[in-house]
């Protein structure tokens, strides 16, 4: 049997990583921009990290959600103490699509409405609801098309109202920074009007923060740069430095019902293990704080680059423009600097490194990528 071709690979296999920094087999060490898509929140290999899950799968990796498990409860504490959030309720489940999935039957089952309203350019996962919400032809199948979820231009607030004033929406969902469509930030002003119009249309606000949230862009959550609260947020990424978990934060106004959401793994004993060690180490180590100071200052230096264009985003979530290939510009700081970064779309480039990022980690990605764009 072989591997169902998804992927284009790089020839590198990292086999170890330790804080900003992975090898491969013969110790070649490589500076990691893009924490393997957002998802190492606190570094490799972090040693409270490694203790914690090594002590819980040693003594218990799972058990259903049939039973009391009071790892569940210390993690919703924890995470609505640290995120502000802490009147909010937790559902947890195992990715980002799914939390998103569960975030829009919530919607329609408080409203009793059917259809969402989404945004150009938007990515919020691939299973069959998140993917019908996702602005993506290439990974939409005609089985997920559906009259159900409309799209309005990202940024257009007059476009977005327009359609909500019909009353037939359950939800708006809206990603708090646009990650897979090249780092595409909103502005305060449309976060407010989206706020405020769905609250005058009885639809729910659904903030997408899988890869904009969990401290990357220097607060908790990106939509909180903008001073609103959502009816539901969604997380995954980061939440458990690379265990696949995933959370919904909901509204205390919305009622739970007994069945109305489920999982098997979701919540699973070693998965908040994890996601306490992230939450342990961030606040210990003042990681978001951390993303805000040493992105800022990654984003300032990439601004004086003569050749760079529109670097754009906020903490540790950096895009910007390149001319020509960005997918060329990602191989030559792989090959040539030894540098892993993302991309998006034709000519951008991404970086989404471990919010530990030190200043002389980013100065050195400062200079290699001055030399190539020389």
């Amino acid at each position: 049997m072989e591997l169902f071709d998804v992927y284009s690979l790089y020839e590198i296999e990292p086999v170890k990583g330790e804080g900003s920094y992975v090898f491969t087999a013969d110790g070649t060490r490589y500076l990691d921009l893009y924490g393997g898509h957002a998802v190492i929140s606190i570094g490799h290999a972090h040693p409270r990290y490694v203790d914690a899950v090594s002590r819980q799968v040693a003594a218990l990796g799972f058990y259903s959600n049939s039973v009391e498990n009071s790892l569940q409860k210390r993690l919703a504490e924890k995470l609505g103490r640290l995120s502000g959030y802490d009147d909010y309720n937790l559902f947890l489940c195992n990715s980002g699509a799914e939390a998103n999935e569960n975030a829009m039957k919530l919607a329609s089952f408080a409203t009793g409405r059917k259809r969402i309203l989404a945004f150009s350019h938007a990515f919020h996962g691939r299973t069959s609801g998140a993917v019908a919400a996702t602005d993506n032809p290439k990974i939409v199948a005609p089985f997920n098309v559906t009259d159900n979820v409309v799209f309005a231009p990202f940024g257009d607030a007059d476009a977005a109202g327009k359609l909500l004033e019909s009353g037939e929406f359950a939800a708006v969902i809206v990603e708090g920074i646009q990650g897979v469509a090249g780092i595409r930030v909103p502005s305060a002003d449309f976060m407010h009007k989206l706020r405020e119009m769905s609250i005058a249309t009885g639809a729910l606000l659904i903030l997408d923060e899988i890869q904009s949230g969990y401290g990357r862009t220097g607060r908790f959550f990106a939509h909180q740069h903008a001073g609103i609260r959502p009816d539901i947020i969604t997380c995954a990424k980061g939440i458990a430095n690379g265990f696949p978990m995933g959370a919904v934060l909901i509204s205390p106004a919305i009622e739970a019902h007994k069945g109305m959401l489920g999982t098997t793994f979701g919540g699973n004993h070693l998965a908040c293990a994890a996601a306490l060690a992230v939450l342990d180490v961030m606040e210990a180590e003042n990681l978001i704080e951390n993303a805000a100071t040493v992105g800022s200052y990654l984003i300032g230096k990439l601004k004086e680059i003569p050749g760079l264009k529109d670097v754009r985003g906020r903490g540790l979530m950096i895009g910007f423009d390149v001319d020509g290939s960005g997918s060329e510009m990602r191989r030559r700081l792989l090959f040539e600097k030894n540098i892993f970064t993302g991309g998006a779309g034709q000519s951008t480039v991404r970086l989404l490194p471990a919010l530990g990022l030190s200043k002389a980690q980013a100065d050195t990605f400062i200079e290699a990528i001055k030399q190539l764009v020389k």
